[in-house]
């Protein structure tokens, strides 16, 4: 990777387009995957397209003709994103085309797609087979800001180890269309990496490159004519936006999120499942958007204060028609910041033919397995074992045995289209790390049970729901004088939690009260005009308590912010919590051992509030370690508590809303009733109770129902 300052400029300028509401819609990316034909001896090839179009998806059936070899790819889940603005859809489809192919492709109305390469055939000396072209993976729309410098590493990969080179598409060879240079982009052309100075005003642009593989020559060799074996076209698109937050507050990935290029192998109906986390101090991620292959999922979404989590799952099944590499790329995209993107890499292992006289027997409780022992020449049979070596392998003379449990023997479970795959691997392991030049074995066994006993064409995520997890549960608020209230032992001698943004303080515990004279209108007064002057206390502090009621083991209570206003609509507000975070030295935190209940003294004198009332609202989630040695994340810990968001498991987040809170004490009125109410999100409608409280205190009860912890987008 490149240094920032260090960046060498190898090309000056960059074909871009900037966007013209007058013109015809592009793409905001797009590549293709190439797979030259054997049968043609490479003259065609086999092109998998992978496009990003903005706005809602575009049909593009017209891709296929009747009669060609192509087809259309259809999604359970569409990968879509909503930044940039307006959004964006993923249209995915394959095609048999000319090793040389240049073509304006008319999608929809007034959405045009030029896509420009050559992948001629080339036979490879050493192997006799012909050249395989490079890929390239293809991120999320790519956001920058005006004034902040920024370099995009792309991600590319060639199957046959060439050396890949990234250089811009030029007009004069028909490699894109309108293509104009600019400044303010850097290229590295070697290291397949381009940077933004930063010197651009705010808009869209697109970036046309051509992706090209290269005969590897040692450094030590000077080459003087090493022509390209193939070039493969990769659009991308860059939004630039104002914004006057830091240039180095952007989303950043956690240590357990998987590194840029990771390479997952993956054997015939194997799952790979992985989750991606971010830490943002400044905003909260809105999404994590991912492109990858057809029938990806993506689930459990969850953003906790500064933490965003994602997990990603994908089965291989009888996918004759994709590549052998799979890119999936993701970024997270706040309102006005994106993450580096990333890009790892699914390899589906190639295998070989079954032995002759193997048989494979499913029933509805095992499946068994016969291997003829001429197949298995030179491997250790003592070293062969099932994913859980409670379930024998034997052998004798002529044949490898091995039956095999459904519901045990580490059999797993996964759904391929609307079928159930029963999974098991009988391969080879050592006990030792040694260097060992014995082949080993690696046999992936199947049972593919029909439809009927598969939940339709949606992935199954052995995940519980989030009542199955929490139970039923309620979420309430109430306000109390110090050393009053429910858990009055704590607030009246209270230990203050220090805050790691603000300077920890002292605060008096005795209130100083002082008298608030006002005139109040009295209706039931005999003479209308008359006026009584009523003595009222306006309180300097007040205890604010976020409670629930969830009956589950070890759970925790996580607020992750809190606002203020005056109106129940919160128009004009003031927050005071902010990622688990309380803003000022003049708001505090009390420690309480119950992990269902957060206390936050307020400092009403510094709240924003010149009437007698005010309204609050907090959002708050539930929290359950996965792991008996950890505890839930610290929201206001920032990146130090990212591993504590890996084993955990989270409800959905809630919008708690308190009715009018009385911010004095009448001596003449009696206690007013109060109406709370509470929104759950995302997904789900609020509802409505009404509690009977005194003037010092509000709540709400909510009972969860049918919230899908793994819900999918």
């Amino acid at each position: 990777m490149l240094n920032r300052s260090g960046l060498i400029v190898l090309f000056q300028g960059l074909s871009l387009v900037l966007l013209d509401p007058g013109c015809e819609a592009s793409s905001l990316g797009m590549t293709v995957h190439t797979e030259p034909l054997e049968s043609t001896g490479g003259k065609t090839v086999r092109a998998h397209f992978t496009a990003v179009f903005p706005g809602p998806c575009l049909d593009v059936s017209g891709v296929c003709s009747a009669g060609e070899d192509c087809l259309a790819q259809s999604y359970s889940v569409p990968f879509t994103g909503s930044l940039p603005s307006p959004g964006w859809c993923v249209r995915q489809w394959q095609k048999t085309v000319p090793s040389d192919y240049k073509h304006l492709l008319m999608l929809g109305i007034n959405t045009e797609l030029y896509v420009s390469m050559n992948a001629e055939p080339n036979i490879r000396g050493y192997n006799g087979k012909l050249n395989r072209p490079a890929f390239v993976a293809l991120p999320p729309p790519l956001r920058a800001r005006v004034n902040c410098p920024h370099h995009f590493e792309l991600t590319v990969k060639d199957p046959d180890g060439d050396k890949v080179r990234c250089r811009f598409a030029r007009p004069d060879r028909g490699e894109c269309r309108d293509c104009r240079q600019h400044s303010f982009i850097d290229v590295d052309e070697e290291n397949c990496m381009f940077r933004f100075t930063g010197e651009a005003p705010a808009g869209q642009y697109f970036i046309y490159l051509m992706v090209e593989d290269f005969i590897p020559y040692p450094k030590t060799r000077y080459v003087v004519d090493n022509p390209p074996l193939s070039s493969v076209p990769l659009h991308l698109s860059l939004t630039v936006e104002e914004s006057d937050t830091s240039c180095s507050e952007e989303p950043l990935a956690s240590e357990e999120t998987l590194k840029d290029k990771s390479v997952l192998f993956v054997l015939p109906y194997q799952e790979v499942r992985f989750s991606v986390i971010y830490t943002s101090q400044l905003e909260s991620v809105s999404e994590v958007a991912v492109i990858g292959p057809p029938e990806l999922y993506r689930f459990g979404f969850t953003s906790v204060g500064p933490f965003t989590k994602l997990t990603v799952a994908w089965v291989r099944s009888e996918n004759a028609t994709l590549t052998q590499l799979l890119p999936i790329c993701f970024v997270a995209n706040t309102p006005s910041l994106q993450s580096e993107p990333r890009c790892v890499w699914l390899y589906q292992r190639e295998l070989s033919g079954l032995p002759a006289g193997t048989e494979l027997k499913c029933n509805n409780t095992e499946m068994s397995v016969l291997l003829p022992l001429a197949s298995l020449s030179n491997v250790n049979l003592t070293e062969l074992q099932l994913n859980s070596p409670s379930c024998p392998v034997v052998y004798n003379n002529t044949h490898l045995m091995a039956r095999i449990s459904l519901n045990g023997c580490g059999t797993k479970t996964v759904h391929a289209g609307t079928d159930v795959v029963y999974t098991n691997t009988l391969q080879s392991v050592r006990p030792y790390t040694v260097v060992n030049r014995v082949p080993s074995l690696v046999f992936p066994l199947a049972c593919r049970i029909p439809a009927v006993q598969a939940q339709g064409p949606h992935y199954a995520v052995d995940l519980p729901t989030e009542r199955e997890t929490f139970g039923d549960f309620r979420f309430w608020m109430e306000f109390h004088l110090p050393g009053e209230g429910p858990v009055a032992q704590f607030t009246r001698t209270p230990n203050f939690r220090a805050n790691p943004f603000v300077e920890r303080r002292s605060r008096r515990e005795a209130e100083s009260e002082r008298e608030l004279a006002i005139v109040l209108h009295t209706p039931n007064n005999s003479d209308s005009n008359s006026m009584v002057r009523v003595n009222r206390v306006r309180f300097d502090v007040l205890d604010l308590h976020v409670m629930s009621d969830c009956k589950a083991e070890r759970v925790e209570l996580l607020v992750s912010s809190c606002l203020e206003s005056e109106t129940a609509d919160f128009q004009t507000s003031q927050r005071f919590l902010n990622k688990g975070c309380l803003v000022s030295k003049d708001f505090l935190e009390i420690s309480v051992p119950q992990g269902k209940i957060k206390i936050y003294r307020l400092d009403l004198n510094k709240i924003s509030v010149n009437g007698t009332t005010m309204y609050v609202q907090c959002v708050v989630n539930l929290c359950i370690p996965t792991m008996p040695s950890d505890e839930c994340p610290d929201l206001c810990q920032g990146a130090t508590a990212q591993t504590p968001v890996v084993n955990s498991v989270f409800t959905a987040s809630y919008t708690v809303r308190s009715g009018p809170v009385s911010l004095v004490r009448t001596s003449t009125a009696p206690p007013t009733t109060t109406t709370t109410t509470t929104t759950a999100r995302p997904g789900t409608q609020g509802s409505h109770a009404t509690k009977q409280t005194s003037s010092m205190t509000t709540g709400f009860i909510v009972t969860v129902i049918g919230v899908f912890l793994h819900r999918i987008y």
